[in-house]
């Protein structure tokens, strides 16, 4: 369970990790805030087409050779994505190269990387009673949660010197390939005594990301059931409040780290900025599990009212956001922010899960995966271009977003059942 652990761990923290130093790093490159955010579309949508079929090749092929691949697809990306931010940092390539050759690089990530949450989940169903399975993926689930917080905190502490900002990619590189080599060694091979399957999960962006907590035992689903559309009434109102609500997470995201080089005026000296950048994906990070793990158990808040309340405090927490000049005043609304988008992604991913029967599970948790990641390949984007033509537009914008979900919920959704 250790290996399986480190390996969501390692996957998750890299990620987070890269996302704190690459406004400095594109700061430092003389380009555009915008192709920075870009350079993460092409492997997002890679993610969200691939995911599907690495979950399903996981039966085929087996959990181990898919975890492995998934590893690799890691490493390649990191390794690469390193080495072409170093040849630019130090005046070898330009900056529309760099990015470009960045952009193909992290591409590893969105082809390969895909293959391996799923296996994990798999894994671990395939060798778990149902008694077990529960505490068993929570435990899967929290690496990649703890993940996403030690990645922003660990980055400005790699930023080490002769490499600068591309310290965290050789470190995490590093760690990918101890991974790969224990996992290789000492994971025993695929021996299900159960029947299991992992869900697709969605490319971790941030502390928004979270992994699922089902892998269903498959000889207990039906063999068919009709095929779920997009436009099923019962799925279109949480549909909708996932795919608004989902953007303006991905929007605030792409936005904060070059709001806080442009608030904190660390456009001169980039390299500072990873440390506050870190800090406050930390916090946010942080929030979120508290949401995730704290808040919504202790309350038993429902679909309705984890959806309705989240989009509320993100509502709030975007407003010192916008207005703040200072870090602590954007690190607190960041986390308040983070603490509602925290309540809002369980709450619509359960919602849409209940309001289909037993035997559409898993066509509606495919759906649910579908839209989550669909967020992630343009809205970062968007974002950062609405911020460099105006920087209260962008938050105009979320703010319509997130106000839209609150208006979705009280007038389309069902009220919770008691």
């Amino acid at each position: 369970m250790a290996l399986l652990f480190a390996v969501m761990l390692v996957t998750a923290a890299g990620n987070t990790a890269m996302q704190s130093v690459m406004p400095s790093v594109g700061t430092r490159l003389g380009i555009a805030d915008v192709w920075v955010s870009l350079a993460y579309s092409w492997s997002a949508l890679l993610w969200v087409m691939l995911a599907p079929y690495w979950a399903r090749r996981s039966d085929r092929r087996g959990r181990k050779a898919m975890m492995a691949l998934g590893v690799i697809g890691f490493i390649l990306s990191f390794t690469l994505c390193g080495a072409i931010l170093h040849f630019g940092l130090n005046g070898w390539l330009s900056g529309v190269m760099t990015m470009s050759l960045f952009a193909l690089a992290r591409s590893f990530y969105g082809l390969l990387g895909s293959a391996a949450p799923p296996a994990v989940q798999a894994y671990v169903a395939s060798r778990t009673g149902r008694a077990e399975r529960t505490k068993a993926l929570a435990l899967v689930a929290s690496s990649f949660g703890l993940g996403t917080v030690l990645g922003p905190a660990l980055a400005p502490l790699m930023i080490l010197p002769g490499i600068g900002l591309v310290g965290p990619f050789a470190v995490f590189a590093i760690m990918g390939v101890i991974v790969l080599v224990l996992l290789r060694t000492r994971l025993p091979d695929d021996d299900p005594r159960f029947a299991g399957r992992g869900e697709v999960m969605a490319d971790p962006y941030g502390g928004s990301s979270n992994a699922p907590m089902a892998a269903e035992d498959t000889a207990e689903q039906p063999v068919e059931a009709a095929r779920l559309r997009l436009r099923d009434q019962r799925l279109r109102p949480w549909l909708l409040a996932g795919l608004i609500g989902g953007h303006a997470q991905a929007m605030v995201l792409g936005v904060i780290g070059f709001l806080l080089l442009d608030r904190l005026g660390l456009r001169g000296d980039p390299d500072a900025g990873a440390g506050p950048v870190g800090l406050v994906l930390m916090a946010g990070a942080v929030a979120t599990l508290l949401a995730q793990w704290g808040l919504i158990p202790m309350l038993g808040m429902g679909p309705r009212t984890s959806t309705l309340w989240g989009m509320g405090l993100a509502t709030l927490g975007v407003l010192p956001i916008a207005a703040g000049s200072d870090l602590h005043t954007i690190a607190v609304g960041f986390a308040v922010a983070s603490l509602g988008f925290g309540m809002f992604r369980p709450g619509f991913t359960s919602g849409a899960s209940l309001a289909v029967g037993r035997g559409e599970q898993g066509q509606a948790a495919g759906i649910v995966t579908s839209v989550n990641g669909a967020a992630y390949i343009a809205a970062p984007a968007i974002g950062v271009w609405l911020y460099g033509h105006s920087p209260w537009l962008v938050w105009g914008v979320i703010e319509a977003l997130t106000l839209s979900v609150v208006v979705l919920c009280v007038f389309a959704v069902r009220k919770d059942a008691v």
